[in-house]
């Protein structure tokens, strides 16, 4: 029996036609200036993020918890299509080329899919997946807690597996995570490396979402170069209920 439309998606049908359906979103690359940036009209559900060779990707607002004043633009990497999940690596990979990195480390959950499609790329035989799961066999002192915007409640713990030193020990690590936006993920990565003796040559992430991420990693790793396939501004609502890059 096919599965029944939910509920949100009842609500979505009566969205205007410019704006997908939920289920629609990141699943298809748009040529370069389909949609304006940064309309004066504002932008109400969507927000188009470009890639660096200007074919864009329509990105669902999501309204931040508080008022209602806050939003940003969202990607969830392992619900894009092939096709979008393959640009956003193949963007990532040709931005980090020229940086020789020999080893990808990825962050779990959303970072892992990318940083196997960068790892791919760069011709790696395989990458390093670092997890939130402990094992038996894992060091306390190869983890630090994890949170990040999507789950700020829900803190876990991201875990090296200590047989995979020998991987990035000495090595040109390219560091991977979706998406970067107030750093507290990717802070969380950078310092477990640096607890395994390792600072990457550069970190990777399929978005930049607006500028908090930047204070974070200038914290922690001072100068660290950053490479990002898309990026978005944070977003401020509009009287007219519309949103607009915030100030």
């Amino acid at each position: 029996m096919p599965c029944s439309r939910s509920p949100a998606g009842e609500q979505a049908l009566s969205a205007p036609p410019s704006i997908p359906d939920p289920h629609e979103f990141w699943q298809e690359l748009h040529p370069p200036g389909t949609f304006e940036a940064a309309p004066s009209s504002g932008h109400r559900g969507a927000y188009p993020a470009s890639l660096p060779d200007g074919r864009q990707i329509l990105l669902p607002i999501r309204v931040l918890p508080g008022d209602g004043s806050r939003a940003v633009a969202s990607l969830i990497v392992n619900q894009a299509s092939f096709a979008v999940e393959d640009a956003l690596a193949d963007a990532v990979a040709d931005l980090a080329r020229p940086l020789a990195p020999e080893v990808v480390v990825g962050v779990p959950t959303l970072g892992l899919p990318l940083a196997n499609g960068v790892a791919r790329r760069l011709g790696h035989a395989r990458m390093v997946a670092l997890g939130t799961s402990r094992k038996f066999w894992y060091d306390e002192k190869l983890s630090q807690p994890l949170r990040s915007i999507t789950s700020p409640g829900a803190g876990k713990t991201l875990y090296l597996d200590p047989r995979m030193l020998p991987l990035i020990e000495g090595r040109r690590v390219l560091l991977i995570d979706d998406v970067l936006s107030t750093g507290a993920s990717i802070g969380s990565a950078l310092r477990l490396l640096e607890a395994a003796g390792c600072r990457p040559v550069a970190v990777g992430a399929a978005m930049l979402q607006g500028e908090l991420w930047r204070d974070v990693l200038e914290s922690v790793a001072p100068g660290l170069r950053v490479v990002a396939a898309l990026r978005s501004p944070r977003l401020a609502r509009r009287t007219d209920g519309r949103y607009e890059p915030a100030a």
